[in-house]
């Protein structure tokens, strides 16, 4: 089996002392940002992603989920890292690796599925596909945070997504396709579950890799793990497209998962507990006399 660190960005540079990067001590960016469960939105918000015909067309025709499931994941993961926690040049020069891998994607959409033709074009720059994107992370953070973490208060949802539309900046969502505020979210997020997504041949695929790589990434009792996150985790109706289990088992399995969750973090050390992209943040703009 991969040592744990395979499922984590590795830590990054500690960048320009006293350069806070796009936000700082005490933003909702860093606060909500920090916490590796996090890591428990992956599965859902890879689903998400992939359940829109074009995303799923994109990432089957340009990214090897079968040599290596974890990649977009985790590329994804440090991305977004980078751009909350870097200093400014780490924000630009992570924003521009993003743009640059991206140029290359684009396509046509090989089957109809859902409500889009075959031959339905697709870029990874587009700009809507970005939205969508951003809003599976967006969504699926606050979420886990409010299920594993702690409650998150509604002006809480809505500071973080404020600042959270500064990454979207970043990697070229502009302000004209984004919601205005948390609740606009939501509803951008419930219109695309209704009217957009559709899990076909090559969603499903997808989530075969997602959800139980082969060869396994983990040791058997935790392969199930995954596919209850994501259960849990997602919209209903996707959930269902998925074929997903969400029995009695599965709901006292998750909610139990939640509860000792809840209870663990609070008494776990920073290191375990947060990014290290916050931990070296957060030495970063310490003064010099303040550091030990």
């Amino acid at each position: 089996m991969p040592p744990l660190s395979t499922f984590f960005p590795a830590a990054p540079e500690r960048g320009l002392p006293g350069d806070p990067g796009l936000f700082g001590p005490g933003s909702a960016a860093w606060r909500i940002g920090r916490e590796r469960v996090l890591l428990a939105s992956g599965p859902a918000a890879l689903l998400l992603q992939v359940a829109h015909p074009l995303v799923a067309a994109g990432v089957a025709a340009h990214s090897d989920f079968a040599g290596d499931p974890l990649t977009r994941l985790r590329g994804t993961l440090d991305a977004v890292l980078t751009v909350t926690f870097g200093d400014s040049t780490q924000v630009r020069d992570a924003a521009r690796h993003v743009a640059r891998r991206h140029r290359v994607v684009q396509g046509t959409l090989p089957v109809a599925t859902g409500s889009l033709p075959a031959g339905t074009p697709y870029r990874a720059a587009d700009r809507d596909l970005g939205l969508w994107v951003f809003a599976t992370l967006v969504w699926t953070s606050v979420t886990v945070t409010d299920g594993f973490a702690r409650p998150v208060p509604g002006a809480e949802r809505d500071a973080y997504y404020r600042d959270m539309r500064r990454v979207a900046h970043h990697f070229g969502v502009p302000d004209a396709v984004l919601p205005d505020d948390y609740a606009a979210l939501e509803r951008y997020v419930d219109d695309q579950v209704e009217h957009v997504l559709a899990v076909g041949p090559t969603a499903a695929r997808l989530a075969a890799q997602i959800l139980a790589p082969d060869p396994p990434l983990v040791a058997a009792p935790a392969r199930p793990l995954p596919a209850l996150l994501a259960a849990g985790v997602l919209p209903p109706a996707v959930r269902d497209a998925y074929g997903l289990p969400w029995r009695q088992r599965e709901r006292l399995t998750f909610r139990a998962a939640q509860v000792a969750t809840r209870r663990a973090l609070p008494l776990l050390p920073a290191r375990p507990r947060y990014w290290p992209h916050y931990l070296v943040a957060t030495d970063r703009v310490q003064p010099v006399d303040d550091r030990t």
